[in-house]
């Protein structure tokens, strides 16, 4: 089984920030993939189906960002799962440009609170990730407060613009592997 996990913070105050990025996406890969709906499941959201021959989950932790990990143990997603080939983590960066993507196979979190959270309930760093560009923190804004602010006009419509592609990206990595998808998208 391959497990897509986005992370964002739940409630419609945070639906249009940029720490819902992971959210947006994961809800672009579901609608894309035909998995229906998400249903709930302990501390998550989760979308189950068949992509390109895989069993795959979506999972929406509904733990808020710092706590996206403590959403993963209460998941049965560990029958026939490896972590190091079989979980890509979906989130935003402040450290890349608005619409940059970053594929990686492990690392650390990059000070991101929802990565370390989920490298804590997992007791490793070695699982992919899928880093989406949000855009630095102006001087003199704290990033804490940046990443929940709402994104406007452009920003907003570069990321949405960039969904599809973003699926495409998650995709070829349960397909093809990380490395196609790193080769393939990170720009």
């Amino acid at each position: 089984m391959k497990v897509v996990v986005g992370l964002g913070n739940p409630g419609p105050e945070y639906d249009e920030t940029r720490h819902n990025v992971g959210w947006w996406a994961v809800d672009r890969m579901v609608y894309d993939w035909g998995l229906g709906s998400f249903e709930r499941a302990g501390r998550a959201l989760i979308a189950d189906g068949q992509v390109g021959g895989h069993e795959v989950r979506v999972v929406k932790p509904l733990t808020y960002m710092n706590r996206s990990g403590q959403a993963l143990h209460g998941l049965k997603i560990l029958p026939d799962f490896s972590i190091e080939e079989d979980l890509l983590v979906v989130l935003d960066d402040t450290a890349l440009g608005v619409g940059r993507l970053r594929l990686r196979s492990g690392g650390g979190t990059g000070g991101h609170n929802g990565l370390r959270s989920v490298t804590g309930a997992l007791g490793t760093e070695a699982y992919a990730r899928l880093r989406i560009g949000v855009g630095e923190n102006p001087a003199g804004t704290d990033r804490a407060d940046w990443v929940l602010t709402p994104m406007e006009g452009e920003e907003e419509e570069t990321i949405v613009t960039l969904l599809p592609t973003i699926s495409v990206a998650a995709r070829t990595w349960m397909t093809e592997g990380i490395e196609a998808a790193m080769n393939g998208f990170n720009r």
